[in-house]
């Protein structure tokens, strides 16, 4: 089956329909708004789901070419619901971007049973739970693309962020190989990034400035991560043309990490 359906054209690029989760705020919602950017109908999903309608109307007030839901990706039936709802809106979906994360910064000795069930939850049961749904949907139609997000904590081991919330977006980038050996032969890509430090409202928030200006010290390039940047990778995974690009992780880090 052609990626675009019956009657659909990718010149036409209000047929393309990308779902991003965790979306209401911070690098979530600067995907999903650069992807709206780009013509396509976004799906903001958020665990809170009034922030998540928040952000889409920010985006399209019209509500034609965005909607919020409500998403709690630790719930597998909650995707497929969800995936429902826009090929009952919109008829398909073509991207997915698994954005959704949550992370505790806790003393490696003290991290409960519970706080690490809780943070692996979201963050790599999200994402295979994401893959796994839209996965054989997509493979079924014979086209999709799944962009991860994971995280240079995955890679490095973490410094600024707890070992629960490493190791999960360590799985991540596994997970990433698994599902697009998996799914290439059915023209399905899966791909992850890997942000580093990103220069987000809540860090400026939630930081104190001379902490922020020991960890700019600490990159290479001197700076914190461009989120925008973030957002351009990921449309650039999604984009029909990158179809031979799969199972790779981009590293967007400063330099703190180099291979």
């Amino acid at each position: 089956m052609s990626p675009q359906g019956v009657g659909e054209t990718w010149e036409d690029d209000t047929h393309r329909v990308a779902l991003v989760t965790g979306a209401a705020r911070g690098l979530g919602a600067c995907i999903a708004g650069r992807l709206y950017d780009k013509g396509y109908r976004v799906a903001l999903t958020d665990l809170d789901a009034e922030s998540a309608a928040g952000a889409a109307a920010e985006l399209d007030p019209s509500g034609e070419h965005t909607v919020g839901l409500a998403l709690d990706v630790r719930d597998k039936d909650a995707f497929a619901r969800v995936r429902d709802r826009l090929v009952g809106r919109w008829g398909a979906v073509h991207v997915l971007v698994n954005n959704a994360g949550h992370s505790k910064v806790e003393p490696l000795m003290h991290i409960t049973a519970e706080s690490f069930g809780s943070v692996v939850a979201t963050n790599l049961n999200g994402t295979f739970f994401g893959c796994q749904v839209f996965g054989a949907y997509f493979a079924e139609r014979g086209y999709g693309r799944i962009v991860n997000i994971g995280s240079l904590a995955g890679q490095n081991g973490g410094t600024a962020t707890g070992a629960h919330y490493a190791a999960a977006k360590g799985g991540v980038a596994t997970l990433t190989k698994v599902f697009a050996r998996e799914l290439g032969p059915h023209g399905v890509t899966v791909n992850a990034i890997a942000p580093g430090p990103q220069d987000l409202p809540v860090v400026r928030e939630t930081v104190d400035p001379e902490t922020l200006a020991r960890t700019e010290a600490m990159i290479p390039v001197g700076r914190l991560g461009r989120p925008g940047f973030v957002a351009d990778m990921a449309v650039l995974l999604a984009a029909e043309h990158a179809d031979t690009v799969t199972g790779a992780c981009w590293d967007v880090n400063g330099g703190l990490f180099m291979r």
